[in-house]
């Protein structure tokens, strides 16, 4: 006996969706897939419980998850190319004068080692070293909504140096070592090169490499990334260049530097901290008239900025901005306290449509699920833009 389909998702929004996958359709050489992928997007925007290969074949009606596993497996199509498909139907939709860029990770407790790029490491999502597969993600961010654009899997270096392991995961010869940094640099340039403008680029500590920052400066395109505390910059002292921290930097400013100024609206209301910041360009102009570090822009300067909590003043954050040399601090505290808004969007995607309930080991089955879920995820976010446009506050059940 067949077993019986879930209940469908709502008409007004299968048209959408047909929209959608009318986008992405040609990827697919053969119309089995190419069905096939839409019922796969229908199953990550259904109410089943899991998103795994049984619940999601039993959801599209098929008996065994074989479908399912070709699709994600064997079958012929880009995961590359849907994914320039998914940015530029995220730019069609939320571009935005306004938008940022945000890079950050999140984990994907596995178990076993079997699953490409899985071992023992650090996972923020869990807050602990757990075993655990990384992935590095780009966001598109505006006042309305947030979608996620790219994705890269991290490979530690005991992948890197155990070709069998690689092949046994089917992870490309072509793949080499790349640090976080690197990875989220090429995602940098792709959205870039596919068209997206932004007014900010901004990141955890991770992603604020110097090759990152440099990359950013060269295209003179305005960034406030974290930073550790030890992470110096080059300024002229006593006479001669040196490296100062950040932390040094700041723990310079007086009373009066310190201004209250809103994050942004969290779920508990305004997030207030205490900020203050200054200009390391004349600090560095000897250094770099030396040779030593960067050569700025014209119009555009550096600062170093710090974040103090209002409850414990020792707890302090800081970054490196640099902007045209008429940003104010509003301004820069906005696009810092931007950096949540793609938690929000892990916090979704994992939530609604499954973007870590995937059962693939392999190298391209993450990419192929990723960037499904990824699309899945931007579907429900110009849902819930529109709604809210319209005067409407959407709820689960709107997607449902």
């Amino acid at each position: 006996m067949p077993r019986p389909r879930a209940t469908p998702l709502p008409r007004r929004w299968l048209t959408d969706l047909d929209t959608v996958h009318q986008r992405i359709a040609p990827r697919f050489t053969r119309s089995e897939q190419r069905q096939r992928a839409l019922a796969y997007l229908q199953a990550l925007l259904s109410p089943v419980e899991r998103k795994n290969g049984w619940q999601v074949a039993e959801r599209i009606g098929e008996r065994t998850p074989d479908g399912v596993q070709r699709l994600l497996s064997t079958a012929q199509w880009d995961a590359q190319v849907v994914r320039d498909d998914l940015r530029q139907y995220v730019l069609d939709h939320l571009q935005s004068p306004e938008a940022v860029l945000i890079l950050d990770e999140t984990g994907f407790l596995k178990k076993g080692t079997k699953s490409a790029g899985v071992q023992r490491q650090y996972s923020g999502t869990a807050g602990r070293i757990e075993n655990c597969q990384i992935g590095v993600f780009l966001a598109y961010s505006t006042p309305s909504a947030t979608a996620l654009i790219d994705r890269e899997l991290f490979l530690p270096n005991a992948w890197i140096d155990d070709p069998a392991r690689c092949a046994t995961a089917k992870i490309p010869n072509s793949i080499t070592a790349a640090t976080k940094p690197q990875l989220a640099l090429a995602m940098l340039q792709r959205a870039f090169d596919g068209g997206v403008n932004a007014a900010w680029v901004t990141g955890d500590a991770v992603y604020s490499a110097y090759n990152v920052r440099d990359f950013l400066e060269q295209r003179q395109q305005p960034y406030v990334l974290a930073v550790a505390s030890n992470v110096h910059v080059w300024v002229w002292q006593d006479g001669g260049p040196a490296h100062v921290h950040v932390a040094d930097i700041a723990g310079q400013f007086e009373p009066h530097h310190w201004q209250t100024v809103s994050a942004g609206a969290g779920s508990r209301g305004e997030r207030l901290f205490d900020w203050a910041w200054v200009s390391v360009t004349e600090l560095m102009g000897s250094a770099v008239a030396a040779g030593l570090g960067p050569i700025l822009s014209a119009g555009f300067e550096r600062w170093v900025l710090a974040r103090r909590s209002l409850k414990d003043p020792t707890d302090l954050a800081y970054y490196i901005v640099f902007a045209p040399s008429s940003t104010t601090l509003t301004e820069v505290v906005r696009a810092a306290g931007s950096r949540w808004a793609i938690e929000v969007a892990f916090e979704m995607a994992k939530g609604e449509v499954g973007l870590d309930q995937y059962e693939v080991r392999s190298w391209v089955g993450w990419y192929r699920h990723i960037t499904l879920a990824m699309l899945a995820h931007a579907f429900l976010t110009m849902v819930a833009a529109r709604e809210k446009k319209g005067g409407r506050r959407p709820t689960k059940s709107s997607f449902h």
